[in-house]
Order: C-alpha cells, then structure tokens, then sequence
C-alpha cells in the first residue's frame, strides 16, 4: 500500500517527499516518477540504481528532450497521443513541457483536436485514468467513488458524453473530454492535479455507429432518458455531496436537453458548474463588452444573433442579457434585443422549444411584416436583413453558414460589427476570419472558437483571438476552490467576465485581438480568481477563515510542476 507524505518548510511551501515506494513501483507512478532526474542518492536509496540510465538529467534538460520528440510526429493526432503517454509516464514532466508551449501544445491536448481524440477512444484506449459509472452500476456508485486514485478530491470534471464539442453522441469517449479539462485546469490556473477526478457516466449511446462497433468498450445500450437519467443523477450527485463535501463539481458536454435541468436542480446544493453554458458565456461576454468599449456604441443598444440556440448559444443569451440588465435595460427590454435560431429557423412562439428557449422566442406579431425568403423557414439571411444586428453569433456547428451575402449585408448598417463564429472543431466553423476580414474591409470584431493562423490583411499581419474557454473556467475554478465556496453564483460569474474583458488588448490598441494570447492564460486565471474568490468572500459564500488573505488562499491551492527531492518511509 502506497504510503506518502510531503515536508513542508516555515513558510508552508513543499520541502520534500517521503514515499514508501521503490524501484519499479515507484517508476510506474506517474505522479511520483522523475525519470533520469532522480539524484544518486535517491536512487540508492530508493532501489532504483541499474533500472535507469547513468546520466541525471534535471527537469529543463528533459523538457528539451521531449520537446525534440514531440516535433518527430508529423500529425496533430499523433502529437496528442505521444503527450498523453507522457502524462501516463511522468506527470510533472508533461506539466511543465506543455505549460512552457501552451499556445503550440494547448490545441493538441484540448480542442480542437480531442474530438479526434474521443472519436478514437476505443481504438486508441491506453492507460485506464479517471472513473466510470455504468448505469447498470448505478446501485454501486459510492463504492465506485471509494475506488478512486487521489484521496483528496477539490474537483469532478463529469461529463455522459453526449453532446461532444460540434461531433455529438460519443458515449464513453467523453472521457477524454473530462482529462482533457482538468488538464487545462492545472495548465492555466495551477490547480494540483493530485486532486482532480474525470468521470464519465456511461448512460448508453445513441450513436449507431458505436453500438454497431465490436472495439467500443461502453456500455452497448441506448441512452436512458426521462426518469431513469434524472434518479441516476440525483444518485451521482447525492454520492458526490456524500464524500467530497467541498467538491467543485464540473459539468462537460451534456446533452441539450438535461444540461440547463442539472445546473437549475443542483446549483444551490452544491458548488456546481457547467462550461457549457457558463464558461462560454463568461468568455463570450467578455469578448463582446470589450469589443463594444472599442466600438462605442453602448451594450444596451446592441442588437444580437445567436446562430445555433442550444445549450452553448442560450448559455451565451442569459449571460450577455444578464449583462444589459446590469446596465439598465429590464429583462423584457433585454430580452427583446435578441434573435435566436436553431436548425428550425427563428425561435417564434409557433416554435416547439425546450423551456430554457422560450425567453427569447419572437413572437408572430414581431415579424409579421418581415419580407421573407422562405415563410416555412426564416432562416439566418432573413433575420439578419431585418434585424441588422451589431452582434452576431455562431454555435451551430454549420461551416459556411456565415456567408459573404449575409456578413456584407451586416456590415453596411454597422461600422465595426463584432463576429464571432465559435463553433467546434475548426472545420465547422461558421467562417473563417480571413474571409471575414475581406467582406468587411477589415472592421470586424473577431474572434472564433477555434484557432485559427494569423491573417494578413493588406500587409499587415493580425492575430485571430480565439474564445477559448480556458481564458474562463480555470480562473473561477482555482477562485471558487481557494474559497471552498458553497455555491458559483451570477455575481462571481460576472466578475470573471469583467476582469477577463479588462484584460483585452483591444482595451489599449483599439485594433488589437478582443482577447490575449494563451500564452498569458495563467496570468489572466490568477486575476480572475481573486476577483471570484474577494465576490465569494462578500456573498458570504466562502468557508475558510476569513483570517486568511485571498492571495494566501489561492497560493495554498496551486500546484507547480517541479521535481522536489525524495526519502524512503
């Protein structure tokens, strides 16, 4: 049995590691293991001499090493799969290699290429890491959480794999998702990966594909649904609050029609989150009231498209009409800045519409005189003509659907028109921004889900910002973590947005990105996490001594990768 404790010096800071594990047990535990890093003493010491290499090579030296062979795979794909077997093999080393080339390495080991990754799940299932609670399990769910690897969990990222990036239905593949996250977590904001727990609840798949394929290794059953998948829930969720009565739990990838029920069920019983919905609207906004400060025109004067009204697109909504009410305008008056649509065309009230929909459907008499293409479907051309938005959207999954007709009809009744064509993966990208650029005489306001290369424009080279959620959910993670808040309320949601929007470089060079690069993503975490720990703090929703600064809390809670010298217990 693994035995471990950490030394600590005067000021609290890590001084040591005493494990009861030797040779190769402790070169098998990716959490503990240094590779040819380990001292002559330590390998004395702790039954290791002749299981490695003569040279003793420190952490730098290892990175360059691994960085050398990262660049000998030729395909994204490949990237992703050599850096995830680094991250079975040595923790810390892949920490620190991927945190000094984010911006190179971040899309490898999170979107857009861990779609590819998911799809693949099967066929390239490696080391078995995080949990999985099969419904048929569902009698067994606190002795599965028992069975766990990290004693001490601060976070959950779950996901049941449904509603995958722009690829949908994946079943257990989402598990790679939930990784992937918690990888971002520790990237760009320092959460301690030694307490973090992906799981995936496997509820069947509606992907016939999958069921049909003898390599899938999920449960081979169609989704359940209605009653069934809300008691399974209620039993995950009750397990959870059980056992990691602190937790932060984060919700990744649910499908449309359980993911708006689950955050309104569960958010005022415990500290949960869904990126989804919130992380996208936090980042979304953020990009959008920067770019109305450089543009001038007030936020309750915008008139707003959303493309694609499903869980993102409708989190996007709230979050942004939560802001104009901020600001003024009521909640019918905010309401009525905004058209949205799914695959169905404008959301009216002859519309069939999940619940979280109906806020923003127009109603018959709204467009009644509108001139229509096609009165069975109004589609985006429609709408856009008559509306003429300042502000338009795109999460529907649909390449293309931003085309030159529709964005050149937009930008001659707006001087800088904010675009942002977020869909996931790039591919499905509702435009490109070169494309973008040319239709607008480069006056658009962009930036996209995915990432895209710098674009020239008549000779001048302009970084694309992408709207990359890692600029929002770790900070509020590591923030709501320090605190052990109880609940992530609108207002530390709203203060993440306004610190994140103040970080925009458009804010001092009006023709600047509306966002930094990933590169300073840690530095943005930080800011965004005292600013939602100090609002946790005022809500009263913070449970440590409030003897204990924020910046002591925070310091407490993050985690570096660095190798720190080993005893024997």
């Amino acid at each position: 049995m693994l035995e471990l404790k950490i030394t600590r010096n005067n000021n609290g800071d890590i001084s040591g590691i005493e494990t009861s594990l030797v040779g190769n047990d402790l070169l098998s535990t990716p959490k503990l293991n240094k590779g040819c890093a380990f001292s002559r003493e330590e390998r004395e010491e702790l039954k290791l001499v002749g299981l490695l290499p003569h040279q003793i090579e420190t952490l730098e030296q290892q990175v360059a090493r691994m960085h050398a062979q990262y660049h000998e795979h030729r395909s994204n794909m490949g990237k992703n799969i050599y850096l995830n077997v680094l991250h079975d093999y040595n923790e810390t080393l892949f920490y620190k290699l991927v945190s000094e080339h984010l911006e190179e390495m971040l899309p490898i080991i999170y979107t857009p290429t861990i779609g590819e990754a998911v799809e693949r799940f099967s066929m390239e299932h490696r080391k078995t890491r995080g949990q999985y609670i099969s419904y048929p399990d569902r009698d067994q769910i606190e002795a599965i959480l028992e069975n766990r690897l990290p004693d001490q969990v601060d976070l959950i990222v779950v996901t049941d794999g449904e509603a995958i990036l722009g690829i949908g239905d994946q079943g257990i593949g989402g598990i790679n998702i939930s990784s992937a996250k918690l990888m971002v977590y520790t990237l760009c904001a320092g959460i301690n990966p030694h307490r973090v727990l992906p799981i995936q609840l496997d509820v069947g798949t509606n992907n016939k594909n999958l069921l049909a394929d003898p390599m899938y290794l999920g449960w081979r059953h169609e989704r359940i649904s209605g009653k069934e998948y809300d008691d399974f829930i209620e039993r995950f969720v009750s397990a959870v609050r059980k056992k990691f009565p602190h937790i932060f739990l984060h919700w990744e990838d649910i499908g449309r029609d359980n993911a708006r029920q689950i955050l309104d069920r569960y958010r005022d019983e415990i500290c949960t989150f869904n990126d989804d919905m919130q992380g996208t609207g936090v980042v979304t906004l953020a990009c959008i009231l920067a770019g109305v400060n450089a543009s001038g025109t007030p936020l309750t004067d915008q008139r707003v498209i959303i493309f694609g009204a499903g869980t993102a697109g409708v989190g996007i909504a709230d979050q942004i009409c939560d802001a104009m009410q901020r600001f003024g305008l009521s909640k019918e008056e905010a309401h009525a800045r905004f058209w949205l649509l799914d695959k169905e065309g404008l959301l009216t009230d002859q519309s069939q519409l999940m619940p979280f929909q109906q806020p923003y459907a127009k109603s018959h008499q709204d467009i009644a005189s509108w001139k229509l293409r096609d009165k069975k479907h109004i589609g985006l051309f429609d709408v856009v003509s008559h509306v003429k938005p300042t502000i338009l959207i795109g999460c529907s999954t649909v390449a293309g659907a931003f085309s030159e007709e529709i964005i050149k009809i937009m930008a001659a009744h707006v001087k800088h028109p904010i675009i942002m064509p977020l869909s996931n993966p790039t591919e499905k990208a509702e435009a490109k921004p070169e494309d973008l650029l040319n239709w607008t005489q480069g006056n658009a306001l962009i930036a996209t889900g995915s990432p895209f290369h710098d674009v020239i424009f008549q000779g001048q080279q302009i970084r694309i910002a992408q709207s990359n959620n890692a600029f929002a959910f770790p900070g509020i993670g590591l923030g709501t973590i320090a605190m052990q808040a109880k609940h992530v309320s609108d207002d530390m949601l709203w203060v993440a947005t306004e610190t994140l929007s103040r970080c925009s470089p458009i804010n001092t060079n009006k023709s600047a990105p509306l966002l930094p690069k990933l590169a300073d993503a840690k530095a943005v975490s930080y800011q965004v996490a005292l600013a939602v720990a100090e609002q946790a703090r005022k809500e009263g929703l913070a449970q440590i001594d409030d003897k204990i600064s924020i910046e002591q809390a925070i310091k407490r809670v993050i985690w570096e990768p660095r190798y720190y010298p080993y005893r024997k217990i």
